[in-house]
């Protein structure tokens, strides 16, 4: 339990610092309205729906093939996603088979996909 926190708490703070320094947006926790187009806006939208109703793998799965790593937005989209994600508490993900592990690894192959490198240390 305490790793847990200490893990979403790290996440946390890893996001409300990659949307400084790449978005120069100052939050913690990053909303909808801060993707810029409609097309993002609703795809972000959709995945949201999908983690609320628990079918997390489905949701990561159609963030990765939609990701488009030319696109800087398609990128704060995906940050956003991880931190929706890891809003969600313990007895949530463990119910459907997530982990905060799992959420920092993620985070981790967008940054890496994004050739956001050096970011190892936030984790």
């Amino acid at each position: 339990m305490v790793e847990q926190d200490y893990i979403m708490r790290l996440i946390k703070e890893s996001v409300r610092m990659l949307m400084k320094l790449l978005f120069n947006i100052d939050t913690a926790s990053p909303a909808m309205e801060q993707l810029e187009s409609l097309e993002r806006q609703s795809i972000y939208n959709g995945l949201e729906e999908k983690l609320d109703e628990g079918a997390i793998n489905e949701a990561e799965e159609e963030l990765f093939e939609g990701l488009d790593e030319t696109n800087r937005e398609d990128l704060k989209l995906a940050i956003m996603f991880y931190s929706y994600l890891n809003e969600k508490d313990d007895e949530f993900l463990a119910a459907h088979q997530f982990s905060r592990q799992e959420i920092k690894d993620g985070l981790m192959d967008v940054l890496h996909r994004y050739g956001v490198t050096g970011m190892e240390g936030l984790f």
